[in-house]
C-alpha cells in the first residue's frame, strides 16, 4: 500500500541555535494537506521510504534529521555536542522548522522513538497538530528502557549473553545503557566503534522475532553505528528527558486531537503495553493492533492506510 517514491520539490538546513543547524525537506503536493514524519532511534535520522507512507497528491510533507544525526549539522562526535541536545531542544527545532514553512498546523506521524517525541511535541503544542498517527508506540520510559536493554533477553538470551559479555568488569555495576554510553565515549576511538557494534547488533536481534526480519543495512557503515549508538543510548540513559509516565499523565490534554495508535502484537521490542495504557488514558484515541513486529509490513500498510483516513478527518 505504500506510494512510489518521490523526490524533495524543496529542502534545506534551518540555524536552529546552539551551532546546529537542521536539515529538512519538503515533499508531495505544495499545497496539499501539512504532515511532519517523526524518524525513529534517536539517532537514525529520516531515510526516502517515509516519503511513501503519505499521499503525494494530498499531503505536503515534511521530513527532517533531528539534532546530530542524518544530514543536519553537525554530527556528533564528542559528549559536549549533546548538551544542547535534548527532547526539549527538538520540540523547539520542530516549532522552528514549523514556522520557517509557514505552516499553521499539521498532522504527524512518530514512528519508534519518534512517537515518544510526537507526544511530546502535542502535549506542549496542542494547538498546532491537526492528527497524530504513532506507530510502534514508545514513550522511552526507565521501565522501558529497562525491558529492551535488559529483560528482552529473556526471548534472545544467545544475543543479550553476547550484548553484555561485552561490558568491563569496571562498568558492570551500571546500568546496562549508563555502561554502553560510557564505553562509546571511551578514549580509545577502536574501543568506541566495537562498543557501537555490539549495541547495534543487539538493536538488530530485538527486533527480529518476524520470520521475514531483514538486517539493517545501515549498521554496516561503522559511522553510523556509532553516531546512532551514542545519541540513542544518551537519550535512552535519561529516559529522553522526561519524568516517569509524564506522557501518559498529559495523555488526556490530547484528547480533541484525531490520533491512531498503531502496535505490532508481536513487537517485543515495545511491548503492546505501551500503546494499551496511552489508549486507555487517552480518550478518543483508536488502538489498531497489527499482525506485525516493530516495524516492517504488514505494519507499514497500516501506516499509509491511517494517515490516509486521519487526512480526512482532521480539521
Amino acid at each position: 500500500m505504500v506510494y512510489p517514491d518521490i523526490e524533495p520539490y524543496d529542502q534545506g538546513l534551518l540555524d536552529v541555535g546552539d551551532g546546529n543547524s537542521i536539515y529538512w525537506e519538503c515533499c508531495g503536493n505544495p499545497k496539499g494537506k501539512p504532515a511532519v514524519y517523526l524518524h525513529g532511534g534517536p539517532g537514525s535520522g529520516s531515510t526516502p521510504r517515509a516519503r511513501c507512507f503519505f499521499d503525494p497528491e494530498a499531503y505536503r510533507v515534511i521530513l527532517f534529521d533531528q539534532r546530530g544525526c542524518g544530514r543536519s549539522r553537525p554530527l556528533v562526535t564528542d559528549p559536549s555536542q549533546l548538551r544542547a541536545n535534548t527532547t526539549q531542544h527538538l520540540i523547539r527545532d520542530l516549532e522552528l522548522i514549523r514556522t520557517h514553512l509557514g505552516i499553521e498546523r499539521w498532522n504527524m506521524l512518530g514512528v519508534s522513538w519518534g512517537s515518544t517525541l510526537a507526544l511530546a511535541y502535542a502535549q506542549a503544542h496542542s494547538e498546532r497538530v491537526s492528527a497524530i498517527v504513532l506507530g510502534g508506540v514508545t514513550t522511552t520510559s526507565c521501565r522501558e528502557v529497562e525491558w529492551i536493554t535488559r529483560d528482552v533477553g529473556r526471548i534472545f538470551p544467545r544475543q543479550w549473553e553476547r550484548f553484555v559479555s561485552y561490558i568491563p568488569v569496571s562498568l558492570q555495576e551500571m546500568r546496562i545503557v549508563d555502561a554502553y554510553h560510557s564505553l562509546l565515549f571511551d578514549d580509545d576511538g577502536s574501543a568506541c566503534v566495537a562498543a557501537a557494534r555490539e549495541w547495534c547488533a543487539w538493536e538488530d536481534a530485538h527486533v527480529s522475532l518476524i520470520p521475514d526480519h531483514r538486517p539493517d543495512r545501515r549498521f554496516e557503515d561503522p559511522e553510523f553505528c556509532l553516531r546512532f549508538a551514542r545519541i540513542v543510548t544518551y537519550y535512552w540513559k535519561h529516559s529522553a528527558f522526561l519524568e516517569e509516565d509524564q506522557l501518559l499523565r498529559n495523555a488526556p490534554t490530547l484528547s480533541t486531537i484525531p490520533s491512531i495508535l498503531l502496535h505490532g502484537r508481536y513487537d517485543v521490542s515495545s511491548p503492546l503495553e505501551t500503546a494499551w495504557r496511552l489508549h486507555k488514558r487517552w480518550r478518543g484515541s483508536e488502538l489498531r493492533v497489527v499482525d506485525a513486529g516493530h516495524a516492517g509490513n504488514p505494519l507499514s500498510d497500516a501506516v499509509v492506510a491511517a494517515l490516509n483516513q486521519v487526512r480526512m478527518t482532521a480539521v
